[in-house]
């Protein structure tokens, strides 16, 4: 039953990254809580075709990075009422050998592709408000080797959101942040020491295996945990809660 204040019934809400993941997660709860109609945003077309969810669903194919794309997609979000953004990239290497090509790739989507989606998001909710949680990482609070780009550009989305929240208050635009620390999704993929140890021990013991190393909680979140978190930033339930960040890590950061 749906009740009080983590009803999302009558809203539209634009969930970017949803292909997978917290976003596909996200989708999905929402979704399941009454929301009318969800905005999809991922660069996998194919993957965004096959969501199926009891809400009316616009799919929007593109780059969150390509202002081009921003423009073209902003007459949908004319009644949009939330906005969750997800879209994001993951790399590793150390700073020395850091190629300024692979530096660039990740912060052109995980904080140029989050600034031109927040700006879309707040011109689409500037006349009667809302609601926008940005996924941003513990990584982004806690330094370690290899994560320059990719930690960087999570602790530039957070501050990114503070200015923000100050900036659309007197508009009753809400903005925050979470920051997950590990994550049970594909964007480990991308991380040369996982997809090693998944070669060897295969995909759930090597989660498990670097949950031990780094989370005191012993495990790594489920993409559900988090997608229930988001939801309640976004939800009547947080009516009071602007510019900050809920950390979800298990201990990560201790």
């Amino acid at each position: 039953m749906l009740v009080g204040m983590t009803d999302f019934s009558n809203r539209t809400i634009l969930v970017t990254g949803a292909a997978s993941g917290i976003g596909l997660a996200t989708a999905r709860h929402l979704a399941a809580n009454g929301a009318a109609r969800l905005i999809l945003i991922d660069r996998d077309a194919d993957a965004l075709a096959d969501i199926a969810l009891p809400c009316a669903i616009d799919r929007l194919a593109g780059d969150v990075a390509d202002e081009a794309f921003w423009d073209s997609a902003q007459p949908t979000l004319d009644d949009l009422d939330a906005a969750v953004i997800n879209a994001g990239v993951a790399g590793a290497g150390p700073i020395a050998t850091l190629d300024f090509a692979e530096w660039r790739r990740i912060l052109s989507v995980n904080l140029d592709g989050a600034f031109l989606t927040l700006r879309a998001a707040m011109r689409a909710t500037a006349k009667r408000g809302g609601a926008i949680v940005a996924v941003a990482s513990a990584t982004g609070l806690k330094a370690e080797p290899g994560t320059a780009a990719y930690g960087a550009s999570k602790a530039a989305l957070m501050h990114l959101v503070r200015v923000a929240a100050k900036e659309g208050a007197g508009r009753g635009i809400r903005v925050n942040a979470i920051a997950p620390a590990g994550v049970e999704t594909p964007v480990w993929d991308a991380v040369p020491m996982f997809t090693a140890r998944v070669a060897e021990i295969g995909r759930d013991a090597a989660f498990a295996e670097m949950a031990k190393m780094a989370t005191p909680i012993g495990r790594f979140a489920k993409p559900d945990e988090i997608a229930r978190q988001i939801a309640f930033l976004l939800s009547d339930a947080a009516a009071f809660v602007t510019g900050t960040t809920l950390v979800s890590d298990g201990g990560y950061t201790l």
